[in-house]
């Protein structure tokens, strides 16, 4: 028996252009009702959420039944990607990829000997099924996905280099800390970022990577699909129950007033 079939690396090879939605609500019953809601996959949010590798792994177990899981980790350490592919993860996003150099470490980190420096003991995680997949070293490296998060100036110079590492399965860019690094801090929609975030966009497409953002309204999500990202975000657990929550407050606050 093989590792499972990474579902979101699938439809990265296939073309297919997918949405997703950006968890960072750290609570796996929460989780579980973003990932029945139709979305092609979730993102579980390690590196600005207060999430710790319990709580992604009590996610990572409610979300697969339904949609594809993807964990961003707060840092590109070995021992922290071995953890949370031992629990199950398959699909990581790594930020603040800056070099080819960085990409190598993080392939290597991902997969096990000859290919890499992932530790033996996944017989104590669930994404060998607590070591009842037979061929699961084997077959696992094969499974993961790399998406590296391209959200500097010397990222967006090197990226070229960054997209020729070998298992480098997606590029994905952070518009927020791209405008920060560039200058334009909280001006994600100064005409130079748009310009910046949609050449980088059309250089991964035209490279043969994919390419992924994250974005929430609805003309800018548009304009990233023309400009050729193939995976979105379009909505953030967080962001959409706190804006809810505050129309309906003031509705009726003003309704009764």
């Amino acid at each position: 028996m093989a590792a499972p079939e990474n579902t979101f690396k699938t439809s990265l090879l296939s073309g297919y252009r997918s949405i997703g939605c950006w968890m960072g609500l750290c609570d796996p019953y929460a989780a579980e009702v973003v990932a029945r809601s139709g979305f092609d996959w979730v993102l579980i949010d390690g590196e600005h959420a207060p999430n710790d590798l319990p709580s992604v792994t009590r996610q990572l177990q409610v979300v697969s039944p339904f949609t594809a899981p993807i964990v961003r980790l707060p840092m590109s350490e070995p021992w922290l990607i071995k953890q949370v592919l031992d629990a199950g993860a398959q699909t990581l996003l790594i930020p603040m990829v800056n070099s080819a150099e960085d990409a190598r470490a993080l392939v290597r980190a991902m997969r096990y000997p000859p290919d890499g420096i992932r530790g033996m003991g996944h017989v104590l995680g669930r994404g060998s099924n607590f070591g009842r997949i037979a061929d699961y070293s084997a077959s696992a490296n094969d499974q993961m996905c790399l998406i590296v998060q391209i959200e500097t100036r010397a990222a967006v110079e090197a990226l070229d280099e960054i997209m020729a590492v070998d298992g480098v399965d997606g590029v994905f860019v952070g518009p927020a800390d791209l405008a920060c690094d560039m200058g334009y801090t909280n001006d994600m929609n100064n005409p130079v970022m748009l310009d910046v975030v949609a050449d980088t966009l059309r250089r991964i497409t035209a490279a043969g990577k994919p390419a992924g953002i994250i974005d929430f309204p609805d003309a800018a999500i548009d304009q990233h699909f023309a400009n050729g990202a193939q995976f979105v975000a379009v909505g953030a657990d967080v962001v959409m129950l706190g804006r809810l929550l505050a129309d309906l407050a003031s509705k009726w606050t003003q309704r009764i007033a």
